[in-house]
């Protein structure tokens, strides 16, 4: 049974899964003073780091449309199920539109079958319930077993981030630029993680890089463990060779069975400025 996997400007998705299927991504939309841009197809990566640096401005980012997502639902085959995975509903309307663009499809076409998933999670945490969804596709699953999987490990998935600066934060206007300074002086790095809800909460401040990335890779074993039968996820910021080293302390650490490496895409670059990290996953024990 062929099953449509689709995300949105939210996921952060590397090459090697999109060898091994389609994956239709609906882009968001990033105001910049100088005008409007759909990321991936208007902006690409370096161009938006470029503009940024050069500009010395943070974009708006704004989630696609509900007419959006009728759009990308509407060109898939009227017999193909399809499988959504959205950005968390903590940090953007793109859930809720989704799910509307897909009822306005159901009024024309009430026989397709599509369900829309809060992921509560982002970037690198949608690119690992993609690889797990592959797999059972693979395996034969039918599409309400598939959903069944995917909503069960919506609720077993960690996903982590470290930023290196707080410059982003603080363009945004997210932080003050007082708070900004004084972290600035103090050398202060923030760990955060994604809620059970989805939503971004600060769990430590840390004092210096390298403590921050040491206690980074501790929390993973705070999380889970049978690394064995775990695939890690992890996505950074225009920063490769310090990703790909903090994934090999990682691995060294914990023998997860797989890894999965990729840059941020606009929209989690935008919150965490460059260097930063996200990592992904499975926090079941079993």
């Amino acid at each position: 049974m062929h099953i449509q996997l689709m995300t949105d400007g939210g996921a952060d998705i590397p090459q090697r899964l999109l060898r091994k299927t389609e994956i239709i991504q609906v882009p968001l939309y990033l105001h910049f003073s100088d005008g409007q841009y759909k990321s991936d197809v208007d902006l690409d990566l370096p161009t938006f780091h470029k503009k940024i640096k050069e500009m010395n401005e943070l974009p708006r980012s704004a989630a696609p449309s509900p007419n959006d997502f009728y759009e990308a639902y509407k060109q898939v085959s009227k017999q193909t199920p399809i499988l959504m995975l959205s950005l968390t509903k903590g940090l953007s309307s793109t859930y809720e539109n989704a799910v509307m663009g897909m009822n306005m499809l159901l009024e024309e076409e009430p026989d397709r079958i599509i369900e829309v998933i809060n992921t509560k999670t982002a970037s690198c945490g949608i690119a690992l319930l993609f690889h797990e969804a592959i797999n059972k596709i693979e395996d034969n699953y039918s599409f309400g077993e598939l959903v069944d999987h995917i909503h069960y490990l919506v609720e077993h998935t960690t996903t982590l981030f470290v930023l290196k600066t707080l410059e982003n934060l603080v363009l945004g206007g997210r932080l003050d630029k007082v708070k900004g300074t004084i972290a600035k002086t103090l050398n202060i790095k923030l760990l955060m993680k994604a809620s059970e809800e989805g939503a971004i909460e600060v769990t430590e401040k840390v004092r210096g890089d390298k403590k921050s990335i040491r206690r980074f890779i501790e929390q993973i074993g705070e999380y889970t463990k049978n690394f064995e039968d775990k695939v890690i996820s992890m996505s950074h910021c225009n920063a490769e060779e310090r990703a790909k080293k903090v994934l090999a302390d990682i691995r060294s650490k914990y023998p997860f069975k797989d890894a999965y490496l990729m840059d941020t895409g606009p929209l989690i670059s935008t919150y965490g400025g460059e260097g930063a990290l996200v990592i992904s996953f499975f926090n079941t024990n079993k």
